[in-house]
C-alpha cells in the first residue's frame, strides 16, 4: 500500500474512529436512517433552543446529556473488538431507553425537583440520580476510553474514603443520598460545565462542520500551498499555515491531523522528510488549532464561562500564546529544512493565484465571524450568521456549477443546488453530532468531577498545597500545575482535561497572586499539548498512522519540535502582556522579546542558526538567550538581544551549508 493509499485509508475510517475508544457501528438500513434523523433533529433542537425559544436551563442540559447518550449508545459498541453493523444489541436498547426516559423526569416534574432541593430528595430523584451518573460513566467510557470514567471512579472513590485519609486528604464524609443528588444536580452533571457544552461548543461545532462541508477547509490548504509552497522545506511550512488556517475553525487536534495530513504528509514525504518527521510536524501544526482565535478548543468556553468574561476576551488573549506557538513551528521546519537541504514545491505544483481569488469568498464566514465577535455580538449571533453565510456559499457553488458545467437551466439549476444544499445540511447536521458527541460526555463526566471537588473541598485543600509550594518557589508550584495539566490530558480529551485541572489547580494558582485569566490560560495551554506529549498522544498518534511511522519516534520528534512552545506558558505567567493585559507599548515589546527568544530556542534546538550549523557553546549560549528574554525584565531583554544579535551577527559571516 502506497503512502497515498494510507493516508486516504485513515481518512475514510472517519476522524472519530481514530480519537473514539470503542468500535463505532455502522448503521445502515432503517436503523441508520433513523439514527441520522435523531441526530440531524438533536442538533436542530439545540440551534432552535438557543437562538428562538429558550427553555429550562436544567431540562435543556438533562435533554443535551441524556438523549446524546441514547444517541452515543446506539451508535458505539460496549466493547472495541466488538462486531460492528447495524445490530444494535438488547442490552443497548435497555440503555438508549433508559437514558431517553430519564429527562422526563426533569420535563414533567421541575417545580418538585426545584422544591425538594430545600427539603431532601424522594426516591425517584434518589433512582434517577444514580442512574443518571452511570450512563453517563458508560458513555463516557465508550467514547473517550476508559481513562475518563476511570478519573471520575476516583474523584467518587474519595468521597467515602476521605474521612479515612490523613492530611489535606481528609474530610468528614458525605450523605449518601446528598452525594448522588449533588453530582447530578447543577453543581455536578448537569452544571456549568454542560451548559457550556450545550450552548457555545454545540454551536461552534455545528460551524465547524458547515464549513468543512462548504469545503473552506480545502480553499484554506490550497491558499497556504501557494503562499509558502515554494520557500525552502515548502510544504512543512504550508503544514504549519494550514494548521493556523483551518485551525482557526476546528478546535480537535485529531481532526486537524487527518483534514490537513492527508496532502501535506505525502507532500513532505516527497521533497525528502522522513515518515516520523513529516507525522511530527504535522501533529504539532494541528495541535496548536485548539489555542487559535476566534474557534479555540471547546475549553475555551467552558473557561469564558468559569471566569464570567466575554469568550472575546478569551480569543483576544489566545492570540499572542497561538502566534507564538506557530512562530516556534515555522522556525523549526526552516532550521530543520536548511540542515537537511529540503528544497520547496516547484511551480506545476502549486494552484495558480486566479484560482484562489475566485474562491476568496470561501473565507467570507470566518471572516464575519471575527467581525461580528470584535463588534460585540453574542457568539451565538456570530455563529449563527457565518452558518448563514455558508449555506449561501453552498447554494452558491452548486447553482454555479449545475449551470456553467452541467448547462442546466436557471430554473432546474435553482432547484437542483437548493435540494442539493438541503442534503448536504441535513448531512453536516447529523454530521455534526458525531463531532460533538465525544465533548457531551466528557462534559458531563467533567461535571461529577467537579460536584465532587464542591462537595468535599477538596479544591481549597489542593490549593493550600500549592500555597506552600509557592513559598518554597512559586516557579515549582506552576511546573507542578503543568504536570497536572499534562498527565490529565494523556489520554483523556483535552476538553475534559482542562475542566479537571481548572477545577483542581487554577483556584491555588489564583490563591497565589496569580491573575485568573493567567490561571486558566496556563492550565488550558498544557492539557493541549498533552496532545503530543508521550506516552499518550492522540495527535502524534494519529499523525503516525497517516504517515506510516513508528509512534513513539513521531512524539519524541513532535516535542522537540514544540519545546519551545512548552515555556509559552511560563512567558505568559511571568508576563500578563502576553496575554493582551495592560497597556499596548508594553504588549507590543512582550510580543517581540517573546518571538526572539522563542527562535533562539528554536535554534538551539535545532542546533542550527542562518546558514551554519551551531556547536554546542553557541546552542547553549542561543538558549540562555533566548530565555533571558522571556523573561519581562528590561535588563534581561537587553542582556539576551546583546546576546541573541551578537549570535546571530556571529552565524551569517559564515558561508552557506549546502
Amino acid at each position: 500500500m502506497t503512502q497515498q493509499d494510507t493516508a486516504q485509508a485513515v481518512v475514510n475510517s472517519d476522524v472519530d474512529d481514530m480519537e473514539f475508544a470503542s468500535a463505532r457501528r455502522d448503521l445502515a438500513g432503517l436503523v441508520g436512517h433513523l439514527w441520522r434523523a435523531l441526530a440531524a433533529a438533536f442538533v436542530f433542537f439545540h440551534l432552535w433552543i438557543l437562538l428562538v425559544a429558550p427553555i429550562d436551563p436544567t431540562v435543556g442540559r438533562a435533554i443535551h446529556v441524556f438523549f446524546g447518550a441514547a444517541l452515543g449508545f446506539a451508535l458505539f459498541a460496549a466493547r472495541s473488538s466488538a462486531t460492528t453493523g447495524t445490530r444494535i444489541p438488547p442490552l443497548d436498547w435497555l440503555l438508549v431507553a433508559a437514558s431517553v426516559a430519564l429527562p422526563f423526569h426533569y420535563i414533567l416534574d421541575a417545580d418538585g425537583i426545584e422544591m425538594r432541593s430545600f427539603m431532601g430528595p424522594n426516591t425517584t430523584d434518589l433512582v434517577v440520580a444514580g442512574l443518571g451518573i452511570l450512563l453517563v460513566l458508560e458513555f463516557a467510557r465508550r467514547t473517550a476510553g476508559l481513562v475518563m470514567p476511570m478519573i471520575v471512579l476516583v474523584f467518587i472513590g474519595y468521597c467515602f474514603a476521605g474521612p479515612f485519609l490523613p492530611g489535606i486528604l481528609y474530610h468528614r464524609g458525605i450523605a449518601f443520598d446528598l452525594l448522588l443528588v449533588e453530582l447530578i444536580g447543577n453543581n455536578g452533571v448537569l452544571g456549568s460545565i454542560v451548559q457550556v457544552s450545550a450552548s457555545f461548543i454545540i454551536m461552534f461545532v455545528v460551524f465547524a462542520t458547515f464549513l468543512q462541508k462548504s469545503k473552506a477547509g480545502d480553499y484554506f490548504n490550497d491558499l497556504a500551498l501557494i503562499l509558502v509552497g515554494r520557500l525552502r522545506g515548502g510544504p512543512a511550512k504550508v503544514t504549519v499555515l494550514s494548521g493556523i488556517m483551518f485551525g482557526a475553525v476546528s478546535g480537535s487536534a485529531v481532526a486537524n491531523v487527518v483534514a490537513s495530513g492527508t496532502f501535506t504528509i505525502p507532500m513532505m514525504r516527497r521533497v525528502g522528510y522522513d515518515r516520523a518527521t513529516a507525522g511530527a510536524i504535522e501533529a504539532t501544526s494541528s495541535t496548536g488549532g485548539q489555542i487559535t482565535p476566534p474557534v479555540m478548543g471547546a475549553g475555551a468556553f467552558i473557561m469564558a464561562e468559569v471566569l464570567g468574561i466575554p469568550y472575546t476576551e478569551i480569543a483576544l488573549a489566545g492570540l499572542i500564546p497561538a502566534l507564538l506557538f506557530y512562530w516556534a513551528n515555522y522556525t523549526h521546519c526552516d532550521l530543520n529544512a536548511r540542515k537537511l537541504g529540503i528544497r520547496g514545491l516547484s511551480r506545476d505544483e502549486l494552484p495558480r493565484w486566479s484560482v484562489i481569488a475566485r474562491r476568496a469568498y470561501m473565507a467570507v464566514p470566518l471572516v464575519m465571524l471575527v467581525v461580528m465577535l470584535v463588534q460585540g455580538f453574542s457568539p451565538f449571533r456570530a455563529a449563527a450568521w457565518g452558518i448563514a453565510a455558508t449555506l449561501l456559499i453552498m447554494v452558491g457553488t452548486a447553482l454555479a456549477h449545475r449551470l456553467m458545467v452541467a448547462r442546466e437551466g436557471i430554473v432546474s439549476g435553482t432547484m437542483g443546488a437548493l435540494v442539493e444544499t438541503a442534503a448536504d445540511t441535513y448531512d453536516a447536521l447529523h454530521g455534526s453530532m458525531k463531532e460533538v458527541m465525544q465533548l457531551v460526555a466528557v462534559c458531563a463526566a467533567a461535571g461529577i468531577v467537579a460536584g465532587v471537588i464542591g462537595v468535599t473541598g477538596i479544591g481549597g485543600r489542593f490549593a493550600t498545597m500549592l500555597l506552600d509550594l509557592a513559598g518554597a518557589s512559586a516557579l515549582l508550584a506552576m511546573i507542578f500545575a503543568m504536570v497536572v495539566a499534562v498527565i490529565l490530558g494523556m489520554g483523556v480529551p483535552t476538553t475534559a482535561a482542562y475542566a479537571i485541572a481548572a477545577a483542581v489547580v487554577a483556584p491555588g494558582l489564583i490563591r497565589m497572586g496569580v491573575l485568573p485569566l493567567v490561571a486558566h490560560m496556563f492550565i488550558f495551554y498544557f492539557a493541549i499539548l498533552s496532545a503530543i506529549t508521550p506516552p499518550v498522544a492522540l495527535a502524534s498518534f494519529a499523525a503516525a498512522s497517516m504517515a506510516q511511522a513508528d509512534m513513539w519516534r513521531t512524539s519524541v520528534i513532535a516535542v522537540k519540535l514544540g519545546l519551545a512552545t512548552f515555556i509559552v506558558p511560563f512567558m505568559f505567567w511571568l508576563s500578563p502582556a502576553l496575554l493582551a493585559q495592560g497597556p499596548l507599548p508594553e504588549i507590543l515589546q512582550a510580543f517581540a522579546t517573546a518571538a526572539f527568544g522563542v527562535y533562539l530556542l528554536a535554534c538551539s534546538t535545532e542546533g542550527w542558526m542562518g546558514p551554519a550549523p551551531l556547536p554546542l557553546p553557541l546552542r547553549l549560549a542561543a538558549a540562555a538567550a533566548g530565555l533571558l528574554l522571556m523573561i519581562p525584565e528590561t535588563w534581561t531583554d537587553l542582556a539576551g538581544l546583546m546576546g541573541g544579535v551578537g549570535l546571530l551577527v556571529w552565524q551569517l559571516r559564515k558561508p552557506e551549508v549546502s
